[in-house]
């Protein structure tokens, strides 16, 4: 049986250090060394199927069946499968709905992100230039990742690729700053969500107002900014274990009728 491997971890707010291990088709939670979580795996080609997920009733509620889905659909899209499926109970199907799977039949499916490995601030630049390549007006896009990450050397990408108006500087203290095409293309709406606590702040922004005539992109913007476009780009920037490894770790994940996941694989 294949060692077990830490693949990610985070420190709670309310204390404790919360794991994914990997130990071959299975991806475990656990807190402070206690399995809380196991999501088992059949990955017979470029589609993967979950077998079974189950979450001690004591952590139920809390994110970490969602936290361990995703975190599954990352690593399973870093070995190249393209989607994931999974076979729910009838009671259970709203929940994986709302965890991004569709279908209308038994079995429900959801497209896997786009990996691209970013080794330097310049290879980050670079694929904002290639994905601006791809964007026109009324896009909204979606980027989170920790403090440092490189939300913001991808938005910079992204400006040079619009051929907007600069500097693209976080807009942490203004919250929100328009960037103006110097070519007669679409603006570069460039938004910090870090200190909004809900849709409702985000929405006294007033990007409602440009939204169908700019590029948007929203800093710290998951769990907020969904609601703004049906159609969106959703990327999570992620280091490795490793702290002397620059290499960042960039998953886009298309969602709506706008974004085929093909379109994103052009980005690799």
């Amino acid at each position: 049986m294949p060692a077990p491997t830490v693949v990610a971890q985070a420190a709670l707010p309310e204390g404790g250090t919360l794991q994914f291990v990997r130990t071959g088709m299975q991806v475990r939670a656990e807190l402070d060394g206690v399995v809380i979580a196991a999501l088992s795996l059949d990955v017979p080609g470029d589609v993967a199927r979950i077998a079974d997920l189950s979450v001690r009733p004591e952590h139920r509620g809390r994110g970490i069946g969602t936290a361990l889905v995703g975190c599954t659909a990352e690593l399973l899209a870093a070995q190249g499968v393209r989607r994931l499926s999974v076979q729910p109970r009838p009671h259970e199907a709203s929940w994986w709905r709302r965890n991004g799977f569709d279908g209308h039949d038994a079995v429900l499916q959801r497209a896997l992100p786009v990996l691209v490995e970013a080794p330097t601030a310049e290879a980050m630049r670079a694929l904002g230039e290639r994905l601006a390549a791809l964007l026109r007006p009324g896009d909204v896009i979606i980027a989170t990742g920790d403090l440092g990450a490189g939300k913001t050397t991808l938005t910079q990408g992204i400006g040079a690729g619009l051929a907007v108006a600069g500097p693209v500087i976080s807009p942490t203290f203004v919250l929100s700053r328009v960037h103006p095409s110097t070519v007669g293309g679409p603006a570069l709406v460039h938004v910090d969500a870090y200190r909004l606590g809900s849709f409702d702040e985000l929405e006294d922004l007033d990007l409602e107002a440009s939204l169908g005539d700019s590029v948007t992109l929203i800093e710290w913007g998951g769990g907020i900014a969904e609601g703004l476009a049906d159609d969106r780009v959703e990327i999570d920037i992620r280091r490795g274990l490793d702290p002397d490894d620059e290499t960042r770790l960039v998953f886009l994940s298309g969602r709506g009728p706008r974004w085929a996941q093909r379109q994103l694989e052009g980005l690799r």
